[in-house]
């Protein structure tokens, strides 16, 4: 099953809730991709302190980033 009959299917059913019901869906929603999201930036983190505790970091300047276009 594709992912886009998936969502609609999902969406469909979501429908059928009540105003509450559809409310805690949100919520439960909302949580979970917050800890996904808190997930990614540890990873993240645990990537970087690998390369920097590996010597693969190099000190560069706010100005640096910019004109290198990665702020």
């Amino acid at each position: 099953m594709s992912q886009l009959s998936v969502f609609s299917d999902v969406l469909e059913a979501a429908e059928h809730l009540d105003a509450e019901a559809q409310s805690e869906l949100v919520a439960v929603l909302t949580r979970r991709l917050a800890e996904r999201g808190r997930e990614r930036v540890a990873a993240t983190v645990v990537e970087a302190r690998r390369e920097f505790a590996a010597g693969q970091c190099e000190v560069v300047s706010a100005g640096d980033l910019i004109r290198e276009g990665q702020l």
